[in-house]
């Protein structure tokens, strides 16, 4: 059983950074994708960035292009969102996401966390 237990969120003001993370474990994740998402309240579920935990590969959406990067810590079972240049639009629930596939399909992740909130003000 894969469990996905995300934390650091928090409030920050905007132009800051914060640092998510999302602790994995259940089994080895060498054919697995790791993804953040997040959902802000009255919107649609948003896919932020993946990172392809074997190979290290990323892929970011356009919104956060230059100003979030996701990273992995093996050792830990450990993956990371870092977020800079934080801007109020930014403020939702943080999710992390995996899948046992290699792939940047954001349609079909297969285990969640239960969400980090985060907060940025203006």
């Amino acid at each position: 059983q894969v469990q996905l237990v995300e934390s650091g969120g928090g409030l920050v003001q905007a132009g800051g950074s914060l640092r998510l993370s999302c602790a994995a474990s259940g089994r080895s994740f060498i054919s697995y994708t790791m993804a953040w998402f997040r959902q802000a309240p009255g919107k649609e579920r948003e896919f932020v960035t993946a990172i392809i935990w074997t190979s290290g590969t990323t892929y970011y959406a356009d919104s956060v292009k230059g100003r979030f990067t996701i990273s992995r810590d093996n050792a830990k079972n450990t993956f990371y969102l870092q977020m800079s240049s934080l801007k109020p639009e930014d403020t939702a629930l943080y999710y992390c996401a995996a899948k046992p596939r290699w792939d940047w399909n954001q349609n079909d992740y297969n285990y969640w966390g239960q969400g980090t909130q985060v907060t940025v003000s203006s």
